[in-house]
């Protein structure tokens, strides 16, 4: 008997249920009359989105999503839906999938596996389940799980053993860079013990700083993979099954490692400004490589038409940086403005200028230009109801080489989670789609352009020296000790830890940045402002 199965690689939006419902219900309708589908799967926690984070304490929350559930059981027939929720049973709460057909809710699996590590809190949440579930459908024995179960051992051998011949797994599985193929290769590893074949449903878009891929896919018994579903896209796709044997279907090719860094960072942007109502984009062009990058993503995800560029030149600003700030707009066809601000500096610095009297010129100096910028920018984001996106990269984000109220003003920011050798990489890859980002910028030192003749270097460690300690430290906690013995030099390491030590109250006051390494600021990291530790 064959069976053919829908898997709806679906962008949700948290927290609007009677949207995600409509949507649902459209998916399996399309699913049914279109694709000739008896089933279709959605992702992880489907009614509500995922991650809902503190909307799931709430009982209103709760009930609405419960309600919904069994309405949307008699709203669609003739296909079954296979639907993530979340389920309460008394005081209890878990993270919940349902099939439901026919009107009629036929199985309810609860996940046992609660991820509480790196970005997941699900144990703040639910309660995990204890049974495995296994139900009949067209002949066929199929077992639910959801996400975090596939990647615990044992789970997938334990459902064959209740008798599954086909496993369904619901996912929100965010991405790093490379995590679609440690994916595969861990599932595809453990179907090849278990010899049993699975469905992996994986959501895609943007939800603040998380980014879901999708790359959903189906493994046959023998742990090859016969489907694959594109990345960062939305598709409804079906593969036909004879009884629980997969055939084999259309396999998308997956992006290198450069190139799926820089599709998520545009998805992220576009669902940001999308999903919480912004008219568009706008940010400041400097002539230099992070703004060059982050507007050439902005365009990418949103269009030309909804993308601003505006140039605040300084007297410190040199001549290049405006050409090759205004070569780039037009080339990528956004409005500029060129809006000096010598005299907002001047008004400032004639304020103080009692009161600073005797004192040498420092950091405030420069602080004073780059929070004129600030306050420029945030008007133009008020006046025209577009999302002020701000250009640092993570190697400032992690030194505190950025200006609070300065630079650091802004509702997003796309390449907090970027390294600097990486944002180099990714404005090369942009350029070899087409020509956007004058050369001269990706070649030139790197300079904020707050001093005569300043270049970054002046102030840190060269960035091909900075990032991997960055990395060490930041993303694999090895202590400076360990970094040392990897063949830095000691001066370098104690000034790059002694920066990311000092300057985390900096990185709290930050807006949001979209996730792309293994280890983000935000959820991923969470160290305290006041503590008396230090790294060296």
């Amino acid at each position: 008997m064959t069976l053919k199965i829908a898997l709806a690689q679906t962008n949700f939006l948290v927290g609007n249920i009677a949207a995600n419902v409509d949507n649902i219900a459209q998916a399996a309708i399309h699913a049914r009359d279109e694709l000739g589908a008896d089933m279709i799967v959605f992702p992880e926690l489907t009614l509500t989105g995922y991650p809902a984070e503190d909307l799931l304490l709430r009982n209103d929350f709760i009930n609405t999503a419960n309600n919904a559930l069994y309405h949307l059981a008699d709203r669609v027939a003739g296909i079954a839906m296979v639907v993530g929720f979340p389920e309460r049973d008394g005081d209890k709460l878990y993270n919940s999938a349902a099939v439901l057909h026919q009107g009629a809710i036929l199985a309810c699996y609860r996940k046992r596996a609660l991820p509480n590590y790196g970005v997941f809190d699900e144990q703040r949440y639910f309660i995990a389940g204890t049974q495995p579930c296994v139900f009949e459908f067209n002949g066929t024995f199929i077992g639910l799980t959801i996400c975090e179960d596939v990647w615990k051992l044992g789970m997938i051998e334990d459902n064959k053993q209740a008798g599954a011949e086909l496993l369904l797994t619901l996912n929100a599985s965010p991405f790093n860079s490379g995590k679609i193929h440690q994916r595969e290769a861990i599932i595809c590893s453990q179907i090849k013990t278990a010899q049993i074949p699975l469905v992996y449903v994986n959501q895609v878009g943007g939800q603040d700083e998380l980014i879901f891929d999708g790359a959903s896919f189906v493994v046959n018994a023998e742990g090859e993979i016969v489907f694959r579903a594109a990345e960062f896209k939305e598709q409804i796709s079906v593969v036909e099954f004879n009884g629980s044997h997969p055939v084999k279907s259309d396999c998308a090719p997956l992006y290198n490692k450069v190139s799926s860094e820089y599709q998520a960072l545009v998805l992220g942007i576009k669902d940001y400004v999308r999903k919480n109502g912004f008219q568009g984009a706008i940010l400041g062009l400097s002539g230099g490589i992070d703004s060059a990058l982050v507007l050439a993503l902005a365009v990418d995800a949103l269009g030309a038409d909804k993308v601003e560029a505006v140039l605040l030149p300084s007297r410190y600003t040199q001549d290049m940086s405006n050409e090759d700030a205004v070569l780039e707009a037009k080339a990528l066809g956004v409005k500029h403005h060129i809006i000096p601000i010598e005299p907002a500096v001047n008004a400032f610095t004639g304020m103080l200028a009692d009161i600073f009297a005797g004192t040498a010129k420092d950091a405030t100096e420069e602080n004073i230009q780059a929070r004129c910028r600030g306050v420029v920018l945030m008007a133009l984001s008020n006046k025209q109801g577009k999302l002020l996106l701000t250009t640092g990269n993570k190697s400032e984000m992690s030194v505190g080489y950025a200006t609070l109220y300065g630079d650091m003003s802004g509702g997003f920011a796309p390449i907090k989670d970027v390294p600097k050798m990486l944002v180099y990489q990714l404005a090369c890859y942009r350029n070899s789609l087409s020509p956007v980002i004058p050369e001269r910028v990706i070649t030139r030192p790197p300079s904020a352009e707050l001093a005569p003749d300043q270049v970054d270097a002046d102030s840190l460690p060269p960035y091909d020296v900075l990032d991997p300690i960055l990395e060490r430290y930041i993303e694999k906690d090895q202590s400076a000790d360990e970094i040392i013995a990897a063949g830095f030099r000691r001066e370098d390491v104690a000034r790059a830890i002694s920066l990311v030590d000092r300057n985390e109250y900096k990185r709290r006051q930050s807006p949001p940045g979209i996730r792309i390494t293994g280890r983000a600021f935000g959820r991923d990291r969470r160290y305290p402002i006041t503590s008396g530790y230090r790294g060296i």
